[in-house]
C-alpha cells in the first residue's frame, strides 16, 4: 500500500470536513513525495559528533539595550487625536455582544 494514497488523503480531508478533487489529491501526493525525499536527505546527515544545543548562539544575549524614556506626553496630549473621549478615556465600539 502506498504511504500517501488517495484514500489516505480523502480520509484526512473528510476528518477536517474538506472536499478535495482528484487533482488536489495528486498535487498533495507530489508535495508529500518531495517532503519525504527531503526528510530522507536530512536523515543521512551524520550528527553523531555534534553537541545538542538549545539556543543557536554560544554567547549570552546580554547586549540588548536598556529601555530609556526619552519622550513623554501628557494624558491630554494622548487623548487629543482620539475621535471620542469620555471620562478621560478613549471610547471604542463594543466588540463583545
Amino acid at each position: 500500500m502506498e504511504k500517501f494514497s488517495k484514500e489516505y488523503f480523502r480520509y484526512l480531508a473528510n476528518q477536517i470536513m474538506f472536499d478535495l478533487s482528484d487533482q488536489e489529491i495528486e498535487e498533495l501526493q507530489e508535495d508529500f513525495k518531495t517532503l519525504t525525499k527531503q526528510m530522507e536527505l536530512l536523515d543521512k546527515i551524520d550528527t553523531s559528533n555534534v553537541d545538542e544545543m538549545i539556543y543557536p548562539f554560544e554567547e549570552d544575549t546580554v547586549y540588548l539595550r536598556e529601555d530609556v524614556v526619552n519622550h513623554e506626553i501628557t494624558q491630554e496630549e494622548a487623548l487629543q487625536n482620539a475621535p471620542l473621549v469620555k471620562n478621560k478615556m478613549i471610547v471604542v465600539p463594543k466588540v463583545v455582544k
